[in-house]
């Protein structure tokens, strides 16, 4: 058990509507024979709370105590037998902890994004930049190893902050590539190595590149992608290319075989 928020339920308020039983993705609530909102199980909430903003009647409050962990994969069954797999598609981190691609959720559906512009298009101060992103999800947690746009592909593992810090991010590090992105230092990264490893293991990728700032902490998402390498089996060259806060290039992407860690 771990100290967390989970929904907790006032029977005295509950008047057995059902609408929080069907705004909970997760399936975690439900109506017990004197028509009152329950908790099927307490591992099947995740704590967030999208159910309060359906209840009529204020029944409902997050709080924090004393239970076990929110298993999104134990929800993703329950959600699955119970209402089929679209709606499990839709239960908070299930392509994440179940390795599944995504089933029907439009926000991590995995899709190919066709580039409409000819190389030969014009630039200049007056046309719109050209989006290189030609896949979708793009967030470690929500990619899938079984993303068919990962084949043989050239994969562009980058930090969170590196778009924002290098202005040409699209045109010198994104183009040609699919991408992911992590934050080894806000992220929850349980898994990380895992999925990485899957997507290396699976893939037979071209190559693989890793963009980080200079700032310590993010480091730690290179050391990660090594750990993968190593995992996945595959001795595929790892490239890394360091960006400074004032976006300039420090560390040009020489290539870097993923050898044992030190």
């Amino acid at each position: 058990m771990t100290r967390r928020k989970i929904v907790a339920i006032d029977r005295a308020l509950c008047d057995g509507c059902g609408l929080c039983t069907t705004a909970c993705a997760e399936g975690a609530l439900v109506l017990d024979a004197e028509n009152k909102a329950v908790l099927a199980r307490e591992l099947f909430c995740d704590g967030l709370g999208a159910c309060l903003d359906v209840c009529p009647t204020g029944a409902l409050r997050v709080e924090e105590r004393d239970v076990d962990d929110y298993d999104p994969a134990a929800a993703f069954d329950h959600v699955l037998a119970s209402r089929g797999p679209d709606a499990a598609s839709r239960v908070h981190g299930a392509s994440a902890a179940t390795g599944a691609a995504p089933l029907g959720c439009p926000g991590s559906a995995a899709r190919d994004i066709q580039a409409d512009a000819e190389e030969g298009a014009p630039e200049g101060p007056d046309v719109p930049a050209k989006s290189r992103l030609s896949q979708w999800p793009i967030q470690l947690q929500l990619v899938s190893p079984l993303a068919p746009y990962f084949q043989g592909a050239d994969v562009l593992v980058a930090a969170d902050c590196t778009a924002f810090a290098l202005g040409g991010f699209h045109g010198e590090l994104l183009k040609g590539k699919k991408l992911v992105i992590a934050c080894p230092k806000l992220d929850d990264c349980d898994g990380y190595v895992d999925k990485l490893a899957e997507i290396i293991r699976r893939n037979g990728l071209r190559s693989l590149t890793v963009a980080i700032m200079t700032v310590p902490c993010c480091s730690g998402l290179f050391r990660l992608v090594q750990q993968a390498v190593e995992a996945s089996g595959i001795p595929i060259e790892v490239r890394k290319i360091v960006i400074d806060i004032d976006g300039k290039i420090v560390a040009p992407p020489a290539g870097r075989s993923a050898g044992p860690l030190k």
